[in-house]
């Protein structure tokens, strides 16, 4: 690693001060991705401030047709939260399911998101349930905050408060995770809200996390796991890699579905 200027903001704004007044700050959140980043130098930024005593960042509303989960709150404390598991389950079980134990108890659902690591489950969620992402400055819809890998619509500076959720129907989550990771080499959400039906994808795409149009056609049609898995997904624009083919994934993309829809029942 390198030197860099260390602070521990105590309030979200004091940390979004802090990185817009830093010659090349950066948010700190469970570190997860970041500190993997800067121990083999793929980034280099001169200040760092956590956000780890932001303690108005953590925690999940229920606010009766819509959840709110802090950006600071931990992949384990979404799997065991009451209101997650009763109002939106899946979304429980994808977080359950996030890497390891040691992941689940210092990853946050905002760092997940603001990353946007293409093969990361939370992204999926965030689309499928046309979630609404909260910053400092701003909401910013599901389909507008997406914008390739490692890359999202977020300004310099701008800090992840909250992501709200909408509950649906029903929803479903199923992942083919790499066995030393637990990355997804491919996740599918199903959801169904107020009769629209969303199917996104993740671990899948060059470009990231993205909606699967022909599946959630044929669901529109007849909600059922075979429907899923009678769609035949072309290769284009998948990711190719040591772990699976662009045809091995764009296979797994339809099986995923299919057990997605099964676990949404």
């Amino acid at each position: 690693m390198y030197q860099f200027n260390y602070q521990k903001a105590g309030s979200a704004d004091e940390a979004a001060s802090a990185v817009s007044s830093a010659e090349d700050g950066r948010f700190l959140a469970g570190g997860m991705t970041l500190i993997p980043t800067l121990k083999q130098r793929l980034a280099q930024p001169s200040d760092l401030v956590d956000l780890a005593d932001v303690n108005d960042l953590a925690g999940v509303s229920d606010g009766g047709d819509s959840i709110t989960i802090g950006a600071m709150t931990r992949h384990v404390d979404v799997a065991t939260s009451n209101v997650v598991q009763s109002k939106i389950p899946a979304l429980a079980s994808l977080a359950d399911n996030i890497g390891d134990p040691q992941v689940r108890n210092r990853g946050t659902i905002g760092g997940s998101v603001a990353n946007n690591d293409p093969a990361a489950d939370y992204p999926a969620a965030v689309l499928a349930l046309n979630a609404t992402v909260i910053t400092n400055q701003r909401e910013i819809t599901a389909e507008d905050f997406f914008d390739g890998m490692f890359t999202t619509a977020l300004e310099d500076g701008e800090l992840i408060t909250a992501v709200r959720f909408p509950v649906p129907d029903k929803a479903g989550y199923a992942k083919f995770p790499n066995p030393a990771s637990r990355y997804a080499l491919v996740g599918v959400m199903v959801a169904q809200t107020g009769g629209e039906t969303r199917v996104s994808v993740t671990g899948a795409g060059q470009d990231g996390v993205f909606r699967a149009a022909e599946i959630e056609s044929a669901l529109s049609g007849s909600w059922s796991a075979d429907a899923a898995k009678g769609v035949k997904m072309s290769d284009d624009g998948l990711n190719a890699d040591i772990h699976a083919s662009a045809e091995y994934r764009a296979h797994l993309i339809s099986v995923m579905a299919s057990r997605a829809v099964d676990a949404a029942g």
